[in-house]
């Protein structure tokens, strides 16, 4: 049990009804799981208004309500806390719940577009290497130190947060890497938390479902960086044309890395195969497992942060040669038969040109590309025409089906996606609604050489349809499917 007055600490509060010093359970904005003495917080979220549960949470055991909005009917025997907003006294609260656990280690936050699983989770590869005890919390999993947990959004809700980093802070790990999205800066889950460092990828097209504009959703990721303490580093690509706003009011120690321009951090592209990358690192040659120029920079954040985070120069760059691809990641498998399948999350406009320029760019033209690609239902519309005029422009032959039509008709999607197509590549797409058989499709139209990219799902393990998950697996799909021509 905890004093309420406690976890209100640094709360920005407007008014209490009966007393803050009180003991509490814990901390609930579900109100599904409420039980004796807990602490209510009521969200106001874009479909439902946590502050209609009122009522049942205190019949469930509630002693503490915390809402933006007080009931009509109060009563004596159970405390009112009055917030401005109530997601960010959720935040706030939940730190020092559990005990402000960001301050006990080094906290680095990694927002952007496109790389943050990438530069998340090969850093974390990194420090354990180094001989660290470290974190992750990421889209693809969440690990404290060597403890796997599975991940369900990419930046998971404060209580969440502030419980997997008390644990860390348990275990003793030092450094922390974590992903931080658009959706989860809006929504104040980092609010509180004391990061050591923030890095900048890179931003185009995405989640404009979610954010009212481009212009929004850059300010967003903006506010990270504004919030940053000035014991912290803000590291951003100041190759993206969006990198210098970041740092604009940031009072932060401002560091910058890039292949193109002047920065503090640089490198050059030597070699570019399809087994790997030569670079040019600040003057020091490092032979990579990883493909492409996307990569290249993913590589130069890392070893930037490693740098700021004082892992010795050379070391440092030996570890970074070690480095294996992520998880659905420019995650590729050659056949027997000499076909290259190739799985990437690419799921945006701006990701997938990466993703097939990279290709082109490694390959000796002698084959052929093919592209299996969709887009999620429920989701951003506008870039499906954009997603399917990059697939047809970049490949010589594509192949339109369902990502996760969630509760559109699939149909519907592709239908949208054809729009994007060019009158000169017409001929070059099928459409096939099934995820499945358009692999299989794929898989038959390739001859030896030839290189099947299978694009937007990456590590995701599922397909939602109607509402409904069912297991897949694209990796796993691919792999089956390419040993079952082989025979």
């Amino acid at each position: 049990m905890k004093k309420l007055k406690d976890i209100l600490y640094k709360v920005a509060v407007e008014a209490v009804y009966g007393s803050t010093d009180v003991s509490v359970n814990i901390l609930v904005f579900d109100s599904r799981k409420v039980t004796k003495n807990d602490v209510f917080i009521a969200l106001k979220g874009t479909v439902v208004d946590a502050h209609q549960y009122i009522p049942s949470v205190i019949e469930s055991g509630a002693s503490v309500i915390i809402c933006e909005d007080l009931p009509e009917n109060t009563l004596e025997n159970i405390v009112y806390v009055l917030v401005k907003d109530s997601k960010e006294a959720l935040a706030i609260m939940a730190d020092n719940f559990y005990e402000n656990p960001s301050q006990k280690l080094k906290l680095i936050g990694i927002t952007g577009t496109n790389g943050k699983t990438t530069i998340a989770t090969l850093l974390y590869n990194l420090f354990k290497v180094a001989g660290f005890k470290v974190g992750l919390l990421s889209t693809v999993k969440i690990l404290v130190d060597n403890d796997e947990f599975t991940a369900t959004h990419t930046t998971p809700d404060s209580l969440m947060i502030n419980h997997y980093l008390k644990m860390m802070v348990d275990s003793g790990v030092t450094h922390c890497f974590m992903e931080v999205s658009s959706h989860g800066i809006h929504q104040k889950r980092t609010k509180g938390l004391f990061f050591t460092g923030g890095i900048f990828t890179n931003l185009s097209h995405d989640h404009l479902d979610y954010h009212s504009s481009f212009a929004e959703y850059r300010d967003v990721k903006k506010s990270f960086f504004d919030d940053l303490p000035k014991s912290a580093f803000a590291l951003v690509n100041i190759d993206d044309k969006n990198g210098g706003v970041m740092l604009q009011n940031t009072v932060a120690k401002k560091h910058s890395y890039a292949l193109k321009t002047i920065a503090d951090y640089k490198a050059k592209i030597i070699e570019n195969q399809l087994n790997g990358l030569l670079l040019n690192i600040n003057t020091h040659e490092v032979w990579t497992k990883l493909i492409g120029n996307f990569n290249a920079y993913n590589l130069l954040a890392i070893y930037a942060t490693a740098d700021l985070l004082e892992i010795e120069e050379l070391e440092s760059l030996r570890l970074l040669s070690g480095l294996e691809s992520v998880s659905g990641r420019f995650q590729y498998l050659v056949s027997e038969s000499g076909i290259t399948a190739i799985v990437d999350y690419a799921h945006t406009p701006d990701a997938l040109k990466n993703v097939l320029e990279t290709i082109n760019t490694i390959r000796t033209h002698n084959e052929k590309v093919i592209t299996v690609v969709g887009c999620g239902g429920d989701r951003d519309k506008i870039k499906r025409p954009k997603m399917a005029h990059i697939a047809t422009q970049l490949s010589n032959q594509t192949i339109f089906t369902s990502d996760n039509p969630r509760s559109e008709n699939p149909q519907t999607i592709i239908d949208e996606m054809e729009a994007g197509v060019a009158p000169q590549n017409f001929k070059k797409y099928i459409s096939i609604v099934d995820r499945k058989q358009a692999i299989k499709t794929a898989s038959a139209m390739a001859e030896k050489g030839d290189i099947l990219l299978i694009a937007g799902k990456g590590h995701e393990a599922y397909q939602e349809i109607h509402g409904v998950r069912t297991h897949f697996d694209d990796y796993e799909t691919i792999t089956e499917i390419l040993k079952q021509l082989q025979k």
